[in-house]
């Protein structure tokens, strides 16, 4: 990935320092300003539908897709939770999700929101199965470690490690930890959401983790998170247990 690509988002640096909780606000959206819909129109009510179905058929499992209407008026969408959180903070993720990227993105037939605990899309073209490369930014901790070059290897070491795990599961998603020396180690997760193949999720992760120079060179938290797969590693357990 290009990372000159990625440069404005770079703002984004401290957002680290702040944990994000459910119902706080996203940690980023995107709107597609590419093309709009007409209020109360065909996709609008489509999208309405979609969102309730979304609202319902991703708790349960912490995954779910679909598609309401017909060309031109589609509407394709896909809501993800995060591996460990439950389905009763799932649902409320996704709920908030909904009312705030639709007022982030008014009228917008393409958009994206991420929050700590579940991503929600929607678009008016068929992206299931597809590695969304369009929609990806960085997070990482301003703090730096004391030797860059030994930990960064160790990060690369651990997000490799797990990444081979999610691919192989039904989830496409894993975490872990490694012991970087005395009582302090190293904790790791990695997710692609489930229309992607096995292969395709790893082409995802191991495009998210190529980036590691680009976003966390040093530092002692960070992420790649995109529309289609993301990592996450800190110094301190962060999942659920």
């Amino acid at each position: 990935m290009n990372p000159l690509r990625f440069s404005p988002l770079h703002l984004l640096s401290l957002a680290l320092l702040l944990q994000v909780v459910l119902g706080a606000d996203p940690l980023y959206h995107f709107c597609s300003n590419s093309k709009n819909y007409t209020s109360n129109g065909t996709y609008e009510t489509n999208l309405n539908k979609l969102m309730d179905s979304l609202y319902y058929s991703v708790p349960p499992t912490g995954f779910g897709l679909d598609s309401v209407g017909k060309d031109p008026n589609r509407v394709y969408g896909l809501g993800l939770c995060r591996g460990d959180v439950s389905s009763s903070d799932c649902k409320s993720c996704i709920a908030d999700a909904n009312p705030e990227l639709r007022k982030r993105c008014p009228n917008d037939k393409e958009a994206i929101i991420w929050y700590d605990y579940c991503l929600l899309k929607y678009s008016y073209d068929d992206f299931f199965g597809e590695i969304d490369t369009k929609y990806i930014f960085y997070m990482w901790n301003t703090q730096n470690v004391s030797d860059p070059t030994t930990f960064n290897s160790k990060v690369r070491e651990l997000l490799n490690q797990i990444a081979t795990q999610a691919y192989h599961t039904s989830k496409l998603y894993a975490t872990g930890e490694l012991v970087l020396g005395g009582s302090e180690k190293l904790y790791g997760l990695v997710q692609c959401t489930r229309d992607l193949s096995s292969a395709s999720c790893k082409k995802c992760l191991d495009s998210a983790i190529s980036d590691l120079p680009y976003c966390c060179d040093g530092k002692r938290g960070g992420r790649v998170v995109g529309g289609s797969c993301n990592f996450r590693y800190e110094l301190y357990a962060f999942v659920n247990s």
